[in-house]
């Protein structure tokens, strides 16, 4: 059962999702053709330690990878969903990179993704990311205490897929707190399989919401021996945006937008 968290709590883990924010606006200052991800990586671990944070991702194991995950950010670029390995990878003009980053600070976690252009893209790529952000804003926009995750989770599919494009299904949103990963599951689609897990958005309930989007088909596959990048099936490339949100009597509090 997913556990509600105290209006204290809720303002550490607003703390947390303040280094959160940090990151992806230094990193997107800094993005760039000719920038390594493996650069971005290290700016990221800079201002977390600067902060005296926690990177939630460096040490992560997981069913079929080889190794825990060496980084504080995911850089996926291009056809990589998620869980792309910083490195020694170079950005190049037209390319676009997703970053998640996430960090705990006095025992309470913040967790945000976007995705960033490589100097200028296709006008498809950018509708992409205006889709896969609107998604999101769509589900912030959406929220109201009592109601079932089921009836968003629906709006958000229909968007994506209205406008040609398919919501990844093997990886979807969580519940956060103390733990990077609580309960709920938060799905960014509707079907039959997923409404048993339906749960209702009552006050004090924080979770981590996160659709992922693919220009193509939404399967997805292991993209090298490591297991860690997760690539689509097709080749053709994906969007990824997340915020943390936590469920007021009023409505919704975005705790990743660096207030």
């Amino acid at each position: 059962m997913a556990v509600l968290k105290s209006p204290r709590e809720i303002e550490l883990m607003r703390a947390s999702g303040r280094v959160v924010r940090t990151v992806l606006d230094r990193i997107a200052e800094r993005i760039r053709p000719g920038v390594t991800t493996g650069q971005l990586g290290a700016l990221a671990d800079e201002i977390i330690d600067a902060a005296g944070g926690e990177a939630l991702f460096r040490g992560v194991v997981t069913t079929g990878t080889r190794f825990p995950f060496p980084s504080s950010i995911c850089a996926s670029v291009n056809d990589e969903v998620v869980h792309g390995i910083p490195g020694d990878r170079v950005l190049n003009e037209g390319d676009i990179l997703s970053v998640d980053c996430g960090v705990r600070m006095r025992g309470y976690c913040g967790d945000a993704a976007t995705t960033l252009r490589v100097g200028r893209v296709s006008a498809e790529v950018q509708r992409l990311l205006d889709v896969t952000q609107e998604t999101l804003e769509l589900a912030i926009g959406e929220i109201r205490p009592g109601r079932c995750w089921s009836e968003l989770a629906a709006v958000m599919q229909a968007h994506v897929e209205n406008a040609g494009f398919s919501v990844v299904r093997e990886f979807v949103g969580h519940g956060i707190g103390q733990q990077m990963h609580e309960e709920p599951k938060v799905p960014n689609y509707a079907d039959q399989k997923s409404r048993k897990g339906d749960f209702r958005l009552d006050p004090g309930l924080v979770i981590a919401v996160e659709p992922m989007v693919n220009m193509g088909t939404r399967d997805v596959k292991a993209g090298d021996a490591t297991g860690w990048p997760q690539v689509t099936r097709d080749g053709k490339w994906s969007a990824h945006f997340e915020h943390t949100l936590a469920i007021t009597a009023m409505g919704v509090d975005v705790l990743t937008d660096g207030r």
